[in-house]
C-alpha cells in the first residue's frame, strides 16, 4: 500500500526531466536519502522531483513527509517505487516507521527560518546545609529560607559542619553524602536532584536533628523539537 498525499503522478517524459533522488532502506538497519551523485540529501531547492525507493527489508518501510508529502512504501513489502513529489519550503523527514527512533533522517527545503538556540542553562541554585553547634540542623536556600521544596537539576551544596557530635547526612535518589561525626568542618557537594524525597539528619541523633524535602519535575519548555510531527 501507497499513502499519498499532494504527489502527484506524471507522465514518463515530464517525469524524466525533475532532479532525481534516491531512498533506500535496509536490507540491514539503514535508511538513506541521496541525490543521483550519491550525495545525502541536507537541503533541496523548492520544485518537482523523481524520488526512486529501493525497499530492501521485509521488516522495514520508507516513509518521507513533510509540508503537502506523504508517501510510504509497504513494511511487508520488498522492491522499487517511484514517486513524483513536489516539495514545498519546510522541513521533511524520511524514515522506516516501525524503527522510527534509530533510522530516520531529515532535510529542508527552500527558506527554512533558523532554529534559534537553546538559552545557556542558568548557574546551579546554591543551598546552605548546616549543623550545630548545639542541637540543631537546617537546609536553606542563600537567602536563608527553609528548603520545603525545589525543581529537579543540579545544585551547589554548602554544608558547615560545626559540631564534634553531629553530622550532616543528606539522602535521596541518586544522593548519599555526609560529613564525619566527630570533625568541624566545611564541605561543597555538586549535587543532580532528582524527582523524589530527600531526607538530611544527624546520624548521631537522626530522631532529634532532622529535615526532609521534595523535589519536583521541572516544567517543559514550549516548542517542537529537531524533526517535525509526525503525520497520523
Amino acid at each position: 500500500m501507497l499513502l499519498a498525499v499532494a504527489a502527484v503522478a506524471l507522465p514518463g517524459s515530464l517525469r524524466a526531466q525533475n532532479p532525481t533522488l534516491i531512498g533506500t532502506v535496509g536490507p540491514g538497519f539503514s535508511i538513506s536519502l541521496t541525490d543521483g551523485n550519491g550525495t545525502p540529501v541536507k537541503h533541496l531547492d523548492p520544485g518537482t522531483y523523481t524520488v526512486v525507493v529501493h525497499d530492501r527489508s521485509d521488516i522495514h518501510n520508507f516513509h518521507l513527509f513533510g509540508p503537502g508529502v506523504d508517501m510510504a512504501t509497504d513494511v511487508e513489502g520488498i522492491g522499487d517505487v517511484t514517486w513524483t513529489v513536489t516539495f514545498a519550503d519546510g522541513v521533511y523527514t524520511y524514515r522506516c516507521d516501525p524503527h522510527r527512533s534509530t533510522l530516520i533522517g531529515d532535510f529542508t527545503v527552500g527558506n527554512v527560518p533558523e532554529a534559534k538556540p537553546p538559552p545557556p542553562p542558568p548557574p546551579p541554585q546554591k543551598l546552605l546545609g548546616k549543623v550545630g553547634p548545639g542541637r540543631t540542623i537546617s537546609l536553606t536556600t542563600a537567602a536563608g529560607a527553609r528548603v520545603r521544596g525545589l525543581l529537579e537539576g543540579t545544585y551547589v551544596l554548602l554544608v558547615r559542619d560545626l559540631s564534634s557530635r553531629d553530622n550532616f547526612h543528606l539522602t535521596g535518589p541518586g544522593v548519599d553524602r555526609k560529613t564525619g561525626i566527630a570533625a568541624k568542618r566545611t564541605v561543597i557537594w555538586r549535587l543532580k536532584l532528582q524527582v523524589g524525597a530527600y531526607r538530611y539528619r544527624s546520624d548521631a541523633r537522626p530522631a532529634l536533628l532532622k529535615g526532609s524535602f521534595l523535589v519536583k519535575a521541572r516544567p517543559q519548555p514550549m516548542g517542537g523539537g529537531a524533526h517535525p510531527p509526525p503525520p497520523k
